[in-house]
This record gives structure tokens, C-alpha cells and sequence, in this order.
């Protein structure tokens, strides 16, 4: 019995499209991803039906697929193992086809190498068909090496890779190609329909990375001998072609769904981000106010994702830098300079008010640098001072760190100690493509050389500059440095000369005090988004369940 796919996909159109997570693995910032869960789930659904025969009705007037088989030469197999409805039979993918694999050409010879076939590589198996790849080999490749051609419409699948622990990739070639060594094809006989044994090998993808996978500490890979003598079910060659067609129709319908709901997703950021560039375009907090007040009666509509959640926060953190977020009062002076040590006000990156001044980072404090002691000094390490490094710099206030040094490796010359109240920010590392992150030291302790601290003149000032550098964080990452490797460094002359705006010691208390209350609203919001999707996440696998039933 066929279950009403069509029915599943409409009456749920809410669940299919509004279940999302953030996928696994993506960095803080601007770098976050969102996967379209519910789409996902349903893809899988419709898979998984198909390839059970409860995509499409059975026809008794079908030729059985114990008939058609026979006669295209390929052997059928009697089992138990498995359900098969009317007009099924089960057979071996070893008796479909034959399989071949692939090498890697010496990357030392230069003939073997440019403009002739493509050559296939896991990094190229990113779509059910494949018309190209990133790297080809030449007619000399071919002559002289064990490299054999795959024809156009052979099932291309990955055989070993990292990729496995989570999906297993299956393509078909709509161009003749040559494998490298983590790949394998199995080149069909004629007659054999090849989209509907690729659908067969998706739908049937959780037994496949659970039964015929092998674990490894650095890469998985097919147990091939098994994978091949396993036994999959197969429709009469007529309902094969009934499936496909169904299956693509509703595919192409999870495709429209998900440009539709990503062009939504970004349709609503652009929304967001222009709504608030309001908030730091009015021209002080009496603005401010009146811009806040008219956008919270729509918090409901505007912020209803992670990605524009953290917008707003980021919005919060930049209007406080530029004292918009609470009012100045005329009896507040200008911080006094402690002893002379800050030097020159230089000019502020944007307007400021009047009691406020501009200096430049580095004139704040002492900048102190990191470094990691001797690894061969077992002496150094396994002690109870903190070694922060950037994988620590996940929260603003930093007492811990995964790893620890001792005293003694105070008496190197590589690092030093880093006493509490210190602001602590990362100078190099790849997260410095789209974050800059910064903290406060909540007791002593060292950090490695990715790191830097500022020991401040003033100490009751850092919880303003931590909020601070938050809102500088576009001017920090202008600063940053990008190599031809992909390396992000801050150079010393970068963000020492950072321009940072510093208002009244008093009215920092105030400017603190307003950006925790509107950023604990944020953390609010977020929690609640997250209770929203593990909901709808929840749903969509429950209609699932009941519909793979």
C-alpha cells in the first residue's frame, strides 16, 4: 500500500519548512549555517518509502522482477532476510553489474596530469549526477598506468572516506571518468536502470553506514566484499520506472521548498539588519530610545532567528561604543588620565559625545603577549595555572582553561603571568575570519601566543572595554591581516593603534549595566527560539515515524 507522499508534504508545508538547526561543527560569527531539517527529513521519507514500495501503487499486471531479471541474465536469491512485496525479488549488486576501482597517477609526472578525463575524487561527489571534476588526467595517464575508463551511466560511489561516518555518496556519471582510490563504480548491464538502483542505495543509506561500513581512527570505508554480496530488494522493472519518476517529481518539489525557504531566511536577515542600522544611525540615546520602543512591538516578527538574534546583540554592543545607549549628564567629566600614561587622544572611528575621549588601545594598559613553554619539560605542565588559548575563548569571563601549567614555567622566558582583571583577547587564528573574541581574566593565569592581554591602568574599567571591543569588533577585523595560506593575524601596530572611545567612569557603570539588561533579553529570545525548534524538530520526526511505519 502506497502511503499519500503528496498529502504528507502539503498538510505539513509548516513543519517541512520552519524545522531548522544549526549544523554541527560551524564556528561562532557570521560563519553560522543553518540546515533546513525538516526538508531534510522529508528527502530521507521519501527514500525510504520508495525503495519499501509505498511510494507508488503495485500492479499485478507487472511483469515480475524475478522474470525480467532472469532474462537479462542477472541470478536472484531466496531469503528470509527481508519483506518483499508481490512482483519483488532480491539479487546481489555484484550480479547487476561489475565493479572497478581506481588509483592516483604519479603526482611526479607531469604528462599524466591536465586537459583529458576527468578524474573522480570524493571532494567531486556533491550531486546525484556528475558531469565534471576539479582535477583530469591525460590519454598518457591511462596508456601508462592501471587506470581503467568508467562509461557514461555506471552507479560512481565513494568507497573510503571521512564522509562515510555520515552519509554514503552515490552518483551517476553522464560522462565517461576514471576513479581515484577511494572510489568505486559499479558499471551496469544493459538494461539495468541506474537511477532507480542509485535511489535504491540513498533510501537504504542507514543500513548501509551501519552494517557495511567499517569504523577506522582517521577514515571509513566500505566492507566491500560484503557490500557486494549483500541482497537488495528490487521492484518489477516497471515499477522501478514508476518510482524514479516519483521520486524525482518530489524531489524537484524539497528543492523548490528549500530555495524558497533559504531565499526567506535571507529575505528576513537583509530585513533585520536594515531595521537595525536605524538604531545606529539616530543621532544619540534620546533616538535610541524612540527607535527601541517602536522596534520592540515587532521583536516578534523581526527576530526569529539565531542569525538575527545575534545581530541585535551585536547592534547592542556597537551603540553602546558610541554612547547611544544610554544618556550623558553634563556633570560627568572625562575619565581622569591615571599618572599621564594614556598619552594623546587620537580621533574616534565614528561621532562620540562631547565628555567622552578616544585612545588608542595600547595606551590603556600593559599589552602582554603569550607563548607556550617547553613541551619536553614535564615540570612546566600539569599544574594548576590556567594556559589559555583560543579553543577557551568561548565566554567573557575566563577562570579555566583545558590545559594548565605550573609555577616553574613562570622562570622561562616563554610566557608570564597574566594577573585577574586583565582583558584577554586572540591576535591569530582562523576565527579571526569573522570574530573577534574577547574576555575577562577572573583570575591569574598565562596564555599561549595566539593570545594577547591588557593589564589596564585602570582596572574598573574593563567591564566597559569588554563590551566595548565587542561593539569594535568590524573595526578590529579591518585590521586584520590575511596570508596567501589563509592564516588571520592581528599585527601589534594594528591593534594597539585601535581607536577605542572611553566615556566617564560613571556612565561606563550606566552603559554596562543597559547592555547586560538588553543582551539578557537576547539570551531570552535565543532560549525560546531553541525551544521552538527542538518543537518543531520533534514534530517533523514523529511525522515521519508514523508515515515510514
Amino acid at each position: 500500500m502506497s502511503t499519500n507522499i503528496a498529502a504528507l508534504v502539503t498538510d505539513n508545508l509548516d513543519i517541512w519548512t520552519t524545522a531548522i538547526e544549526r549544523k554541527p561543527g560551524v564556528g561562532r560569527g557570521n560563519g553560522k549555517k543553518l540546515n533546513l531539517y525538516g526538508i531534510e527529513r522529508l528527502r530521507a521519507l521519501i527514500l525510504y518509502l520508495a525503495v519499501r514500495g509505498k511510494l507508488v501503487p503495485q500492479n499485478a499486471a507487472d511483469e515480475p522482477a524475478a522474470i525480467s531479471l532472469k532474462r537479462l541474465g542477472v541470478r536472484t536469491v531466496e531469503s528470509n532476510d527481508l519483506t518483499l512485496n508481490a512482483g519483488w525479488a532480491q539479487a546481489k549488486l555484484s550480479d547487476l553489474g561489475s565493479f572497478v576501482g581506481g588509483m592516483t597517477p604519479s603526482k611526479g609526472v607531469a604528462r599524466y596530469w591536465g586537459a583529458g578525463h576527468p578524474w573522480i575524487s570524493p571532494k567531486d561527489m556533491g550531486d546525484d549526477q556528475l558531469a565534471e571534476s576539479e582535477d583530469q588526467v591525460t590519454e598518457a595517464a591511462l596508456r601508462e598506468t592501471s587506470l581503467q575508463m568508467v562509461p557514461a551511466g555506471s552507479l560512481v560511489m565513494v568507497a573510503r572516506s571521512g564522509i562515510l561516518r555520515r552519509t554514503f555518496p552515490v552518483a551517476i556519471n553522464t560522462m565517461p571518468c576514471t576513479l581515484n582510490q577511494d572510489m568505486k563504480a559499479l558499471i551496469l548491464h544493459p538494461e539495468v536502470n541506474a537511477r532507480y538502483l542509485q535511489v535504491m542505495l540513498q533510501g537504504f543509506q542507514p543500513r548501509v553506514l551501519s552494517q557495511l561500513v567499517k569504523r577506522g581512527m582517521t577514515v571509513e570505508s566500505l566492507i566491500f566484499k560484503e557490500f557486494t554480496e549483500a541482497l537488495w530488494p528490487l521492484p518489477p522493472l516497471a515499477e522501478q520506472l514508476r518510482i524514479v519518476v516519483k521520486v524525482d517529481e518530489l524531489m524537484a518539489l524539497c528543492d523548490a521548498l528549500e530555495e524558497r525557504s533559504a531565499s526567506a531566511l535571507t529575505a528576513h536577515q537583509t530585513l533585520v539588519e536594515t531595521v537595525l542600522a536605524t538604531l545606529v544611525n539616530g543621532a544619540d540615546a534620546t533616538d535610541f530610545a524612540t527607535n527601541w520602543a517602536r522596534l520592540e512591538s515587532h521583536f516578534d516578527t523581526l527576530f526569529t532567528t539565531e542569525a538575527s538574534i545575534d545581530a541585535l546583540k551585536q547592534t547592542i554592543f556597537e551603540l553602546a561604543v558610541r554612547g547611544m545607549l544610554v544618556r550623558q549628564r553634563a556633570d560627568e567629566k572625562p575619565l581622569q588620565r591615571p599618572n599621564a600614561k594614556w598619552g594623546n587622544p587620537v580621533a574616534a572611528p565614528f561621532p562620540i559625545p562631547l565628555n567622552w575621549q578616544c585612545l588608542p588601545l595600547g595606551a590603556l594598559g600593559e599589552l602582554r603577549g603569550g607563548g607556550t613553554p617547553s613541551k619536553t619539560r614535564s615540570d612546566y605542565w600539569d599544574g594548576l595555572l590556567p594556559w589559555v588559548s583560543p579553543k577557551d575563548m568561548k565566554q567573557d569571563y575566563l577562570s579555566d582553561a583545558q590545559l594548565h601549567v605550573s609555577e616553574s614555567a613562570l622562570t622561562s622566558s616563554a610566557i608570564k603571568l597574566i594577573p585577574a582583571s586583565s582583558i584577554l583577547f586572540v591576535v591569530r587564528g582562523m576565527i579571526l575570519a569573522h570574530s573577534f573574541p574577547v574576555g575577562i581574566a577572573k583570575a591569574d593565569l598565562t596564555i599561549n601566543q595566539d593570545m594577547k592581554a591588557i593589564i589596564l591602568h585602570v582596572p574598573a574599567m574593563n567591564e566597559y572595554l569588554l563590551r566595548a571591543l565587542k561593539g569594535l569588533k568590524r573595526e578590529m577585523l579591518m585590521r586584520v591581516e590575511r596570508s596567501s595560506h589563509g592564516t588571520c593575524r592581528l599585527d601589534s601596530k594594528n591593534y594597539a593603534r585601535l581607536p577605542v572611545p572611553i566615556p566617564p567612569l560613571a556612565e561606563q557603570h550606566r552603559i554596562v549595566a543597559k547592555v547586560d539588561e538588553l543582551t539578557a533579553l537576547c539570551d531570552k529570545l535565543k532560549a525560546s527560539l531553541f525551544d521552538v525548534a527542538g518543537t518543531q524538530k520533534q514534530i517533523a520526526d514523529a511525522i515521519v515515524k508514523r508515515a515510514a511505519a
